[in-house]
């Protein structure tokens, strides 16, 4: 049943010491997790330029990639929206192929063999994700941790999107929001530590601020033992925690650093992020008051770091504070809408479009470019599960234009020099593709449903430069599967995916 040596056997040898009663679960949940992460590969094969693909051509039964060395590469048509697992087999010079990893290393191509490994560790970790999930008709969630914990599958576009190398099946079961486990955290003292922002007396140890540390980090990176501290939830980054509400804690999520790679990234928290963190905060906090109220930031609260990525921490306040909830009101992150029975009608899809859009082209006239994928853009429904407003959360990696906020009578205040840019193709791909080739696109789930919703928000749009390229030019979004094979070139890389308006 599993390949040999494969990631499949490993945790299924794992899961029958640790977890037997899950073995035909896990099993059953193979395939499936087979063909979620084959589908997200096969995107990334037909639109990103990757040096092996000499060309892409469109036939009766599907879709024919010709590499540079001659092979001939078949699957079915692409969608490049789709969130489905569609994709089940491919064929290489007339060879099925239904397990990436074993495509990968049979194509041979540069770094391939190292990203194999991260698609069948993927794969894997997919399938058992799956296996541990309740049975239908559980409680439904009444708060947006729960909802992050309900996200089961990651990523919605990346081949890796359960990758945890690293982390063992007892960790993942410990440590995956999937998995709905509860965390303790550890506190280390820190005598020579960074601080900024108000730190909490229960995290200081005299005049000691003592760090909140993830207990995968005390063991495998710092090797020290760690006072024990409170109890969290882990949310859909796994490095960030939800406490309990009430008493000390009032519900803070906490971003702890994480040195493992998930995903694509190692998820640790840079010097440079802490320093000025609180300064990020205020700036988008007094951004976003430009919406009229459409648009809410999580503020930072305090960061800390011991001079280390590897030992660092930051709290945050919890989104449930833009929503008011004794009157109904409901806050879900983005990427856990389909799990709601939303998007519902086309009129809640353009509806939902309409907000997100209006919110981000108005950042974007002003000079602030969010990376408002699923999992930083949550949004406030109302009871009847209409969209009201947004909340975006996670600062780290937005984009910053002087030049366009002086023309709106804003000074840029000091901000960290890899967050600012006035190149106009940056910040629209920063927007673009995460919003529109991210959160829009797999809250609809297909080319159809997108073009769909994106025409009923169309021509409520703001009419600038920005929102004429969002309507006329191809899409950005990350070329995540070439990032994953080009080890050696750091920072994001980029491909245009059709514009369902155009």
């Amino acid at each position: 049943m599993y390949p040999s040596c494969s990631a499949e056997a490993q945790l299924a040898q794992e899961l029958d010491a640790l977890r037997p009663s899950l073995a035909a679960s896990y099993a059953a949940a193979l395939s499936g997790a087979r063909a979620a992460v084959l589908t997200r590969l096969w995107r990334a094969l037909a639109h990103e330029p990757l040096p092996w693909i000499a060309r892409r051509e469109a036939v009766a039964d599907g879709l024919v990639l010709r590499l540079v060395d001659g092979r001939r590469l078949h699957g079915p048509a692409c969608d490049p929206f789709a969130t489905t697992a569609y994709v089940t087999e491919v064929r290489l010079q007339g060879e099925p192929h239904d397990r990436p990893a074993r495509l990968m290393t049979a194509l041979g191509v540069p770094h391939g063999a190292d990203f194999a490994v991260e698609l069948d560790h993927s794969t894997a970790s997919l399938a058992l994700s799956r296996a541990g999930q309740p049975e239908p008709g559980a409680a439904v969630p009444t708060s947006s941790g729960e909802w992050e914990q309900r996200v089961v599958d990651g990523h919605p576009y990346h081949p890796g999107c359960r990758s945890r190398p690293g982390f063992s099946v007892a960790e993942q079961f410990a440590y995956g929001p999937e998995h709905r486990p509860v965390v303790r955290l550890g506190l280390l003292p820190v005598d020579d530590c960074l601080v900024r922002g108000e730190w909490p007396k229960w995290l200081r140890d005299g005049e000691r601020p003592l760090v909140p540390v993830h207990p995968w980090q005390t063991e495998h990176v710092l090797g020290v033992t760690a006072q024990d501290g409170p109890d969290a939830r882990p949310l859909m980054s796994l490095r960030t925690l939800a406490l309990p509400y009430g008493g000390l804690y009032e519900g803070l999520h906490v971003k702890t650093s994480v040195s493992a790679r998930l995903t694509s990234s190692v998820r640790d928290v840079s010097v440079g992020s802490v320093e000025t963190a609180l300064a990020v905060s205020a700036f988008a906090e007094s951004i976003a008051a430009r919406t009229d109220g459409l648009l809410h930031v999580t503020r930072t609260l305090g960061a800390a770091s011991a001079h280390s990525p590897d030992l660092a921490a930051v709290l945050r306040e919890p989104p449930e504070v833009y929503a008011d909830t004794a009157a109904g009101e409901r806050v879900v992150p983005v990427a856990a809408l389909p799990l709601t029975g939303l998007p519902d009608s086309p009129a809640w899809s353009a509806d939902f479009a309409r907000l997100a859009l209006t919110v981000g082209l108005r950042l974007l006239e002003t000079g602030v470019a969010l990376e408002a994928h699923g999992q930083n853009l949550l949004v406030v429904l109302a009871p009847d599960g209409s969209p009201r407003r947004l909340v975006y959360r996670d600062l780290a990696d937005i984009r910053v234009s002087p030049a366009r906020l002086a023309r709106h009578g804003v000074t840029a205040p000091e901000l960290p020099a890899r967050i600012v840019t006035d190149d106009e193709t940056a910040l629209r791909r920063k927007l673009f593709g995460s919003l529109v080739a991210g959160a829009l696109a797999s809250t609809a789930g297909s080319a159809e449903a997108l073009r769909a919703a994106l025409a009923g928000a169309a021509g409520d749009l703001p009419r600038t430069p920005d929102a004429a390229a969002l309507r006329e030019a191809p899409l950005p979004t990350k070329a995540l599967t070439l990032m994953r094979l080009s080890p050696r070139q750091p920072g994001d890389q980029w491909t245009l995916l059709p514009n369902p308006l155009a």
